[in-house]
């Protein structure tokens, strides 16, 4: 007690019996309270022998379970031997140093939590950007609000510039905190990589990810599907993760075709570039991927059919092609209006010069538009309608603008063309042409409240809509 290294214990640490069965009767007693007892037993002169007896249950000491055997067990038994040792010498300095050493043994394997666990918890946090972007943009196309915006003048390339750039700044901020956060909690994976290599890895994967959910907010029309298509997404990610982790395709015994196709979903990227960074850093003697060397085989990877930078260019290459794709669905799948613009209206001349190419159209893309049948004027019954129209008319012929008008109306036509649709099981469902509005002559005064009445069908919420552009006139105008 007098001699422990550090300082010494004191007796009210200590506690003596005269008998073993004493001894077992008070640690039955009080379970868990002492680590160990010694037993000593002078023989003779120059013979002392004891023995130890030690509680194997192990503890949980400041969050770290504490082995018994080299906590307690071990360290007592040295000091016993020691005191033991300098009684029978009769030198109280007497050294007794004895040092440990683990037993030689082939390496192990170490368990790299985020080379495991990493690529579906990444895939997790991705997910959440992703759900809330389709949702999102779907919301915006269910509310019609997107239809407001185009109506006031916004550009599809503003709008799609500015999701992008609101969602850019959110991923790199997130893959800034990722990285950040994994070299404080010390992780080797963090420590040894380079933090440019980490930092652009994640920032492409959920750059990516905003393109991939940019894309499938074209074929989704309610916002509450958003979270049933994102969980949807994680699952089929969380077991093609799984799929590369044991190494497909991204081996030598695989052809480039799989591994090309394989490619094309964003989270079998990522996999597979923790696995060659984990890899990188799975003992402390390796120094892990540097910027320098990203186009190099990385470490420990033998077969070496794809690098850091080849990922980087795959996430590249992919996000531009769910962006680009994004932007053709969304122009040619109906909108909630029921308009589009032709299925190759890229081609057309006008749509690169601002001279025509925008042209929209009705239907869906299944479906084959027929021909419009002309409109035969028919004369009002109704004597006030017939002699607004004749006014308007009069107007137009004399070239008279009139300062009390805000909108003038000119036989505005609108006729929704017979259709032929492909449905399930190859079936043609046919439509006959239906003409919503037969020609609409009426001068809108200004200062006033201007209603339009009528029964369900008399098309006025398609007047609405044609003035508002929403949906393509036939004929007439508005001004």
């Amino acid at each position: 007690m007098r001699n422990n290294p550090g300082r010494a214990i004191p007796s009210s640490k200590v506690m003596s019996f005269r008998t073993a069965a004493e001894v077992d009767d008070w640690l039955y007693s009080n379970p868990m309270r002492c680590p160990g007892a010694l037993h000593f037993v002078d023989r003779n002169a120059t013979t002392i022998s004891y023995g130890i007896q030690t509680n194997s249950t192990p503890i949980e000491m400041r969050g770290r379970y504490e082995d018994p055997t080299f906590k307690f067990q071990i360290p007592l038994q040295l000091a016993a031997e020691r005191e033991i040792a300098r009684s029978l010498v009769g030198d109280p300095n007497f050294s007794w140093v004895v040092g440990l050493k683990e037993f030689a043994h082939p390496p192990g394997e170490i368990f790299s939590a985020v080379a495991r666990i990493g690529p579906t918890f990444f895939l997790a946090v991705a997910m959440f950007g992703f759900v809330f972007q389709i949702s999102s943009l779907v919301t915006e196309k269910e509310l019609k609000l997107r239809q407001v915006m185009t109506m006031m003048g916004l550009y599809d390339s503003a709008y799609w510039l500015s999701w992008l750039t609101w969602e850019g700044t959110l991923v790199l901020l997130s893959s800034l905190f990722i990285v950040i956060f994994g070299m404080m909690f010390q992780f080797d994976f963090f420590l040894n990589n380079s933090f440019a290599v980490l930092f652009l890895l994640f920032f492409l994967f959920e750059l990516n990810m905003t393109g991939f959910a940019f894309m499938f907010s074209a074929f989704i029309s309610k916002s509450s599907s958003s979270t049933t298509i994102g969980f949807s997404v994680f699952i089929v990610g969380f077991l093609t993760q799984l799929v590369t982790a044991f190494g497909f395709p991204y081996s030598d015994q695989f052809s480039n075709t799989y591994r090309t196709i394989w490619s094309l979903f964003p989270p079998n990227l990522l996999a597979e570039a923790l696995q060659l960074l984990s890899d990188a850093t799975e003992t402390p003697q390796d120094i892990g991927i540097s910027w320098s060397r990203r186009a190099e085989c990385a470490p420990n990877d033998t077969e070496c059919v794809i690098t850091i930078n080849d990922i980087y260019i795959w996430l590249v290459a992919t996000f531009f092609v769910w962006f680009i794709l994004a932007i053709y669905l969304d122009n040619i799948i109906p909108n909630a209006a029921g308009v589009r613009k032709s299925t190759f209206y890229f081609l057309k001349p006008g749509y690169w010069t601002g001279k025509g190419g925008n042209k929209i159209e009705e239907g869906s893309i299944c479906s084959c538009v027929g021909s419009v049948p002309p409109m035969e004027h028919i004369t009002p019954d109704d004597e006030d309608v017939l002699e607004e129209e004749n006014m308007v008319k009069q107007q137009i012929r004399e070239s008279i603008p009139d300062p009390n008008v805000a909108v003038q109306i000119r036989g505005l036509v609108k006729t929704f063309p017979g259709t032929r649709k492909i449905g399930c099981c190859c079936k043609c469902q046919k439509t006959s042409p239906y003409h919503a509005i037969k020609g609409l002559w009426v001068n809108i005064a200004k200062d006033q409240l201007f209603c339009l009445l009528g029964p369900n069908g008399a098309g006025k919420t398609t007047t609405i809509s044609c003035l508002t552009g929403i949906t393509p006139v036939t004929g007439g105008d508005g001004c």
